[in-house]
């Protein structure tokens, strides 16, 4: 897939690419102030929702059509390139003809491939970006499709947001980040610009600069974050927004990643750990091996004694030991109970599989 790159987006870009604004345009007045705010903190988009899609009927869904009058007199007013999210190819049109420089497919949207079909033929032949977030469930297959639709429709200026995915697990984040996904993402479309939302991952203000330098030490290309004049007032997501003056001072902390280095004492030295720890992976692969090897000897044992697969008791103490021997090896015990949920299910496949023979042969008989 070969896409422009961002410097083809904005004239002079140089990365990271910023879009900020408000969650939701909620007035004239917060709108232009919360510009007015950020306007000199090279920021290449103002975000601001028009249609906000919400979970439940009965919330604010956004300003509608009215807004779109006061983006028209904030981008000739204050001289910025205004983003905002569609849903319909009849949001694309209002929007175009509003002058929206970029503009952005929703989570609940990317969930419909019909509808992104449908968004992707309304913008045939249009020279602005388009950014897919990721669908709100951690499946990568819909994202990639997604993205696929509108390149199929000839649109170059491409690029994806990454803002977490929901989980049925209580954790720290408002949607889990599982950086896996958008670096897998990257992976197959290294040409894609590829931005994190960390408003979105955090749900809380105090989340977002931390979130925001993770994107950055991954080579992210572009952050968007929103922002309010009066954060704890925003009509939607308002425990996640930052005053202007917020973004600023996160923008000025934020540490910037070189993609590579040159240096050939580093390449050399970075060739040497990269060996190391294709050892240590090797090792790690036996060592899993040898544990499942184990796993099919005690499938065997308790097939012969007629003992049920799924012993909770055993799995409460795994699932309690582990993670201190983890700490112990200063290991973070979080990843180590996801690692052993996946060991623990290819165990108990491994000894269906056993269960499964016995079955077979019986019948045989």
């Amino acid at each position: 897939m070969k896409v422009k790159k961002l410097d083809d987006w904005v004239e002079g870009h140089k990365k990271p690419m910023i879009i900020s604004g408000p969650c939701s345009i909620e007035s004239k007045e917060q709108f232009f102030v919360t510009i007015e705010g950020l306007k000199d903190t090279g920021i290449n988009y103002i975000r601001g929702g028009i249609w906000k899609p919400r979970t439940r009927p009965g919330t604010f869904e956004g300003i509608g059509n009215k807004g779109l009058e006061w983006i028209k007199e904030a981008k000739d007013k204050y001289q910025v390139e205004i983003a905002t999210e569609v849903a319909t190819p009849q949001h694309v049109d209002l929007a175009l003809n509003a002058g929206i420089g970029l503009i952005w497919i929703g989570a609940r949207t990317t969930v419909s491939p019909f509808i992104v079909q449908e968004i992707a033929e309304s913008l045939k032949g249009v020279d602005i970006p388009v950014l897919i977030k990721n669908p709100i469930n951690p499946d990568l297959s819909l994202w990639k499709g997604a993205i696929e639709r509108f390149y199929k429709a000839d649109i170059t200026k491409l690029g994806a947001i990454h803002r977490g995915f929901d989980s049925f697990q209580k954790t720290k984040y408002r949607n889990v980040p599982l950086w896996q996904i958008p670096i897998e993402l990257k992976s197959e479309f290294p040409e894609l610009p590829l931005i994190c939302d960390p408003s979105h991952i955090a749900g809380k203000r105090s989340m977002v600069q931390e979130i925001a330098q993770k994107a950055m030490d991954l080579n992210y290309d572009g952050l968007m974050i929103e922002s309010h004049i009066k954060p704890s007032e925003a009509l939607s997501d308002a425990a996640q927004q930052l005053t202007p003056l917020a973004v600023k001072d996160l923008l000025n902390k934020l540490e910037y990643r070189d993609a590579t280095n040159a240096n050939r004492a580093f390449t050399d030295q970075l060739d040497i750990i990269r060996e190391q720890i294709d050892q240590a992976d090797r090792e790690i692969l036996e060592a899993i091996a040898t544990r499942m090897n184990l796993v099919e000897k005690i499938g065997e044992f308790k097939k012969e004694n007629n003992v049920a697969i799924f012993q909770i008791s055993r799995w409460k103490e795994i699932f309690k030991t582990r993670p201190k021997w983890a700490k112990a090896l200063n290991l973070d015990a979080d990843f180590i109970k996801e690692l052993y949920k996946f060991i623990h299910q290819q165990s108990v496949q491994k000894q269906t599989g056993i269960y499964k023979t016995k079955e077979k042969t019986k019948k045989d008989l």
